[in-house]
C-alpha cells in the first residue's frame, strides 16, 4: 500500500464557481490531488490548477456548493491523480475519473500510472508504419489510417460522426488479438453514451474495448482529465503489453469548451474566440501522445473527433488541430443531406502518412496510383458540376457527361457504405477500379500502363 504525506490547511481565501483560492501554504505541486473536507465531514476531490508563492488555485470536481470559507479543511496529497491499470481494463466501462460504471469492482491493477502521462521523447520515436484497416472504402483507399498516426475527423453538429466512430471501433482489425480500442467520450449526452455502450455490446467487440465516459453535466476539470486518463491506459497497453491501441476521442470541441470555461473563471486573458492562448500547446499535450517507440512492438493511434462550430474549418479548434495532426477526415453536410453515409468529403480529406505505407509489398501495387487517380477524377467532377449549374447539363460535352456519371456512381457505390457493411481493402481497391472503368482509358493519366492492362475493364 502506498504511503501519502498529507499537508492539511484550514480556511479558504476565495471561492469562484468550482474553483477556490487558498493562501499560506507550502510546497504544493501543479496537478496535485487535493482532498477537501467540508464542515459536515464530507470529502470531495480537487486538482491544483495554478501554483504560486504560498498560494494555489484548486478546482473541486464535485463543485464548491456548501463549502465554508472558514471551516473547510484542505489536504494536499503530494502526488497527482493516479489510476491502476492492467489488461483487466479491457471490456470495462469507466467514468471520466476512472470509476467503474458497469456495476463491477475496480479491476485488479498491475501498476499505478499518472493520469497526466509523459511525452514521448522525439529521439525515441519510430516512424509510423503498417495501415489499420477500418473496413470503410473512403478511408482505406483514399485516406489510409496508419499505426502510430494521429488522424482527426472534422465533423459538424448533426452529422453522423458518432456512427462512424463506433463503426471504426467495431470493424478495425478486430481479428488481431494484439489490437484493442480505447474509446473516450467527453461532454456527451446520456443517450449518446448509452448508444456507444450498446453498440459495442451488441457487436460483440466490448472485450477488446475500454470505454471512458464523461457526460455533459460532468465538471469541466473531469472533461480535461478524461482523455489524459484514457491515454495513460493506452500507453500501458501499448508499451507494457505490446498491443496496437486505437484511441478514439469524441468530442474534442467539448474538451476545448471546458478548457475555455476554466480559463474564463480564472480570469485569464482570452485569445481567438475566447479560448486561452495556450490552446495549441494543451491540444498538443494530448495529440503528441500517439506514436511508436523504438524497441517496442506496440503502438498508439489516435482518431480524435471534433465538431466544427458553424461548419467553419478555420475555427481555432480544427485550425490548431490540423497543425498538430497528420491530416484530417472532413465530413460534408451537403453529402449527408443527399443521403450519403459516411459523408467523407473527397477533396479536403487527406492522410499525410498514407503515401509511405501503401503500394507494393505494403497494400497492393496499384494502390497509390489508383487513389491519386480517384482524387483527380473526382476533383474534375466538381468543376464540371459547377459548370453545369451555369450553362445547363444538356450543353456539356459527351466526355463531361461521362465524368458526371462517374461522380454519381463514385458517391453512390464507392463512398456510400452501410453502417454494418465491412469492405476489405482488396474489395475496396477492386471497387475503385470499377469506378475508373466508367471513364475512357486515355483519361487515366496517373496510372501506369501495366496497371491499366491488369485492372482496367471498360464497360
Amino acid at each position: 500500500m502506498r504511503s501519502y504525506t498529507f499537508r492539511e490547511y484550514t480556511g479558504l481565501e476565495e471561492v469562484v464557481g468550482p474553483i477556490f483560492l487558498i493562501r499560506n501554504i507550502h510546497n504544493v505541486g501543479y496537478n496535485e490531488l487535493v482532498e477537501i473536507v467540508d464542515q459536515y465531514g464530507k470529502m470531495r476531490l480537487g486538482i491544483t490548477l495554478e501554483v504560486g508563492k504560498e498560494y494555489t488555485v484548486v478546482e473541486v470536481l464535485e463543485g464548491t456548493t456548501g463549502l465554508s470559507l472558514s471551516n473547510c479543511r484542505v489536504r494536499f496529497k503530494g502526488e497527482p491523480l493516479m489510476f491502476g491499470v492492467s489488461e483487466e481494463i479491457l471490456g470495462r466501462i469507466f467514468d471520466g475519473l476512472g470509476n467503474p460504471l458497469d456495476n463491477m469492482p475496480k479491476p485488479v491493477y498491475e501498476e499505478l500510472v499518472n493520469v497526466n502521462g509523459m511525452a514521448i521523447n522525439p529521439t525515441a520515436r519510430e516512424y509510423p508504419c503498417n495501415i489499420i484497416e477500418t473496413g470503410i472504402s473512403s478511408l482505406d483507399v483514399m485516406n489510409t489510417l496508419v499505426r502510430g498516426q494521429k488522424l482527426p475527423i472534422f465533423s459538424g453538429s448533426g452529422l453522423p460522426h458518432d456512427l462512424i466512430a463506433t463503426q471504426i471501433a467495431r470493424q478495425a482489425n478486430v481479428k488481431n488479438e494484439d489490437f484493442c480500442v480505447v474509446f473516450v467520450a467527453m461532454g456527451v449526452k446520456y443517450d449518446t453514451a448509452q448508444f456507444f455502450i450498446n453498440s459495442f455490446k451488441e457487436s460483440g467487440v466490448l472485450d477488446h474495448v475500454t470505454i471512458f465516459l464523461s457526460l455533459a453535466d460532468s465538471p469541466p476539470i473531469e472533461k480535461l482529465l478524461t482523455p489524459r486518463l484514457a491515454l495513460s491506459c493506452a500507453e500501458f497497453l501499448a508499451f507494457s503489453k505490446q498491443k496496437h491501441v486505437l484511441v478514439i476521442m469524441t468530442d474534442m470541441t467539448n474538451y476545448c469548451e471546458a478548457l475555455r470555461e476554466i480559463s474564463t473563471i480564472r480570469g485569464e486573458i482570452p485569445a481567438r474566440k475566447g479560448y486561452p492562448g495556450y490552446l495549441y500547446s494543451d491540444l498538443a499535450s494530448i495529440y503528441e501522445r500517439a506514436g511508436m517507440i523504438k524497441g517496442k512492438s506496440g503502438s498508439i493511434t489516435q482518431l480524435p473527433i471534433l465538431t466544427m462550430p458553424n461548419d467553419d474549418i478555420t475555427h481555432p479548434i480544427p485550425d490548431l488541430t490540423g497543425y498538430i495532426t497528420e491530416g484530417q477526415i472532413v465530413l460534408e453536410r451537403e453529402m449527408y443531406n443527399r443521403g450519403i453515409y459516411p459523408p467523407v468529403a473527397g477533396l479536403p480529406s487527406l492522410s499525410r502518412l498514407m503515401k509511405d505505407n501503401i503500394g507494393e509489398g505494403l497494400t497492393r501495387e496499384d494502390h497509390p496510383s489508383l487513389a491519386s487517380q480517384l482524387f483527380a477524377c473526382y476533383s474534375h467532377v466538381k468543376d464540371i458540376r459547377a459548370l453545369a449549374s451555369i450553362i445547363g447539363e444538356e450543353e456539356l460535352s459527351p466526355l463531361d457527361k461521362c465524368y458526371l456519371d462517374f461522380g454519381e456512381q463514385f458517391e453512390k457505390r464507392f463512398i456510400t457504405q452501410g453502417y454494418y457493411e465491412f469492405r476489405s481493402l482488396m474489395d475496396s481497391l477492386d471497387l475503385g477500379w470499377e469506378m475508373l472503368s466508367i471513364l475512357p482509358a486515355d483519361e487515366l493519366v496517373r496510372i501506369k500502363e501495366d496497371y491499366l492492362n491488369k485492372y482496367y475493364h471498360k464497360k
